[in-house]
């Protein structure tokens, strides 16, 4: 008897030519964007890059989201900057370290499913949160001005950053950098809707490679004195490894908090953006729990090395899938391209501009704050716009970890008040007067019993009531029960009592007819059971 093996499919030298492509548009993406997130979050530029590297390797190699891009993202710009601001840049190894370390257990467990059960409001409000966040602290870089600790006050400052930039003195130039900055967003505004009616060669040039090389050309034609980046000479001066005096740190109760709100966050935006790329594609679909496993290794590898906490990001991924990419080879070689970056070219990284670096998260921030979605909620429920409106305005006046707590706790008291809140309304039919209606409305659980109890004792005697349950998200056995003991004792007064259930037919649970007839028979079997006498 033998045995039939399936070997893994070789890949061939014109699909390997398309990962090759590929890669290098994700490449053109991920430099500036390394490199402005690094500097966003308060580090230096070369963290950026040692992420982006590591991101692609690591990750990609174990990633369960093939086509997802991994790396440093803007999603964790905000604790990255609270981390160091805090604790210091000696801390940050370590609980990347232990973040990683997290999300590898959790990914053993089988936890990233769970992901998936954050209201979309809250991770809406997030998102949008953090583009406040971006879009305030970044519009001071890019006039060469210092963000202030907290996004409110970033944004309270905000004119007084442009009065700087328009009304320069003599010993600063805060105007020229505006300039950089303002080209940088005009091409990215252009660049991006124009896009789609480029033709092809140039319809893959990416936006914000454009506004960055047109901010190095700019700037080296008038030698602009503005700041530019900061990158180490040579390889070795991207690694830093974490010392026994940062691990110290993670004894501080503060600092294992940091820890959880990385991997947690850091997981969340992994896996809601390997979610979002597979509806990009038709290859095969993420493994969330791989997913999560791959992204613990990299920030467990990164926090070793010297860099910035790890995650999907939408920005690269999508990228890759629009350059034909079918494998995790693309994502792999990105980070060749990032290493020869650093190894080869520092002298031109130096070049760039930070103000063009800092437009380009300026504008990555306006996107986020996705101003439909909150519309689109409302529509849906207000109760979900309500969160959603809170946790944005939470995480703008705190920070994101409180704000995103803040967003959990209010969807949890929606869904205990959804669960616990029922309406019980009656009406009397005008052309029928021997007919009462009973309407039920919201949950009908066992917490509902002492309102659904006053609402039948007021059903006046010797009618035909109709229990109608097609406002009723749930009913459980509880209320059932009830009602049944209520039929038997109404009943016994010359009443007469149908409950009819046409909206958790609708839900496909059963067809209306099976419902009702099943409701109206176990109360029926209760009645057999029930003395016929009221004491």
């Amino acid at each position: 008897m033998s045995t039939k093996t399936t070997a893994k499919p070789k890949m061939g030298s014109k699909a390997m030519f398309t990962e090759f492509l590929a890669s290098i548009v994700v490449f053109l993406v991920a430099l500036p964007l390394c490199l402005g997130i690094a500097i966003a979050s308060g580090v230096p530029p070369a963290m950026g890059i040692v992420s982006g590297i590591i991101g692609g390797i690591a990750v990609g190699y174990f990633a369960g989201s093939p086509l997802q891009v991994s790396g440093p993202a803007a999603g964790l710009v905000v604790i990255v900057y609270d981390i160091v601001q805090t604790h210091g840049l000696i801390a940050l190894g370590p609980i990347l370290v232990l973040a990683g370390l997290i999300q590898v257990v959790a990914g053993k467990l089988k936890l990233g499913q769970w992901f998936r059960a954050v209201a979309p409001a809250v991770i809406y409000g997030m998102l949008s949160g953090i583009g406040v966040l971006i879009f305030a602290s970044q519009f001071h870089v890019m006039l060469d001005d210092a963000p202030v600790s907290s996004g409110i006050n970033n944004l309270l400052s905000i004119p007084t950053s442009v009065m700087k930039a328009i009304s320069p003195v003599e010993t600063e130039t805060h105007h020229l950098a505006a300039g950089i900055g303002l080209l940088a967003l005009s091409i990215l505004t252009v660049w991006n809707w124009a896009q789609p009616k480029l033709p092809g060669f140039l319809k893959a040039v990416p936006a914000p490679l454009l506004a960055v090389a047109s901010g190095v050309i700019v700037a080296g034609i008038f030698n602009l004195p503005i700041s530019y980046v900061e990158v180490p000479d040579s390889m070795s001066g991207l690694v830093s490894l974490p010392t026994l005096e940062g691990a110290a740190f993670l004894l501080k109760p503060s600092v294992l908090g940091s820890a959880i709100a990385v991997a947690v966050i850091a997981s969340a935006e992994a896996l809601l953006c390997a979610v979002a790329v597979d509806k990009l594609h038709n290859g095969p679909r993420s493994d969330l729990d791989q997913e999560l496993f791959a992204q613990g290794i990299g920030n467990t590898l990164s926090g070793l090395l010297g860099g910035l906490p790890i995650t999907g990001v939408i920005v690269r991924s999508t990228a890759n899938v629009a350059s034909g990419a079918k494998t995790r080879w693309s994502a792999v070689m990105h980070a060749g391209w990032l290493v020869l970056a650093v190894g080869a070219l520092p002298f031109l990284l130096e070049k760039i501009p930070v103000a063009s670096l800092a437009a380009v998260l300026v504008y990555i921030g306006y996107k986020l704050v996705n101003v439909k979605i909150a519309k689109t909620l409302w529509e849906r429920g207000k109760g979900e716009a309500v969160i959603y409106i809170v946790t944005v305005g939470a995480i703008v006046a705190t920070n994101l970890l409180e704000g995103l707590m803040v967003g959990i706790a209010l969807a949890f008291l929606k869904l205990a008040w959804s669960f616990s809140h029922l309406d019980v309304e009656q009406t009397e039919r005008e052309d029928n007067p021997k007919l009462v209606d009973v309407h039920l409305r919201g949950s009908g659980t066992f917490v509902g019993l002492p309102t659904l109890a006053r609402a039948l004792k007021k059903v006046p005697e010797g009618k035909e009531v109709h229990i109608h349950l097609e406002d009723a998200d749930y009913v459980d056995h509880a209320c059932f029960e009830l009602l049944s003991d209520w039929r038997t004792q109404y009943e016994l007064t010359g009443g007469e009592v149908v409950v009819e259930l046409d909206t958790l037919n609708r839900r496909g649970t059963y067809r209306q007819q099976q419902r009702e007839e099943a409701a109206n028979k176990a109360m029926a079997e209760n009645t057999k059971n029930t003395p016929t006498k009221v004491a």
